[in-house]
């Protein structure tokens, strides 16, 4: 049986405001139907803090010039920015056969793969979803389920300044530590770490690639 088709867009990397990308992807979800193909969408994004469902208020400690944009998927407050690789997810489950869970699963799986192939040592935990290397977290996972199709998806710190993390309880947890690719001995180069991430996530989601070159839809 023929792996499900998943378009795999590159946006390439001057880094793109939150909340268009944000809105987009809610386009996208409400519009597909049973016969569109899956999407991953890699890109980063201009310095943001985004507020998940769950947030609390208390986690955002100082948030200065960097604006806190409160959204839809799950989780706590997190910080994105240039150098962090955005990869939004968006599938649907009932066509792959898996549930919240298991998607949660691949991604986590996706990343420490990615990692293992610079000889960082990564791993999951079970009971805080994303990647750690250590004590510190590297790669962070938020997703909105809506009618069995997901968006969102996960981030992962290649090559970015992390003092903004300082300024919230990362992902509600005061004090985390974290640490990105390029400060274990991995590449600096987004194009690079996405490729591998790109494969991976492939892998792990049990789809084949049809990449291409686009421009965001806002």
């Amino acid at each position: 049986m023929t792996a499900p088709l998943i378009e795999v867009t590159r946006f390439g990397w001057a880094p793109q405001p939150y909340e268009p990308v944000w809105r987009a992807m809610q386009d996208f979800a409400e519009t597909r139907d049973d016969q569109s193909h899956d999407a991953l969408w890699l890109l980063n994004h201009a310095p943001v803090f985004t507020q998940g469902k769950n947030g609390r208020a208390e986690h955002v400690l100082a948030p200065g010039d960097i604006p806190v944009v409160p959204i839809d998927r799950g989780g706590q407050v997190t910080y994105h920015g240039p150098g962090q690789i955005m990869a939004y997810v968006m599938v649907d489950l009932r066509r792959l056969g898996i549930g919240i869970r298991s998607l949660v699963t691949a991604l986590e799986q996706a990343m420490v793969a990615t990692l293992a192939g610079y000889d960082i040592d990564a791993f999951a935990k079970p009971d805080a979803p994303g990647v750690y290397v250590g004590e510190a977290k590297i790669g962070s996972i938020g997703l909105r389920v809506r009618q069995g199709t997901s968006y969102h998806g996960l981030a992962l710190n290649v090559d970015m300044d992390l003092e903004p993390f300082s300024r919230i309880d990362p992902c509600g947890y005061h004090g985390l530590a974290m640490t990105q690719v390029s400060a274990l001995g991995g590449p600096a180069s987004l194009d690079v770490v996405a490729d591998d991430l790109s494969t991976q996530l492939c892998r792990t989601l049990n789809v084949r690639a049809a990449e291409h070159l686009g421009a965001l839809p806002i």
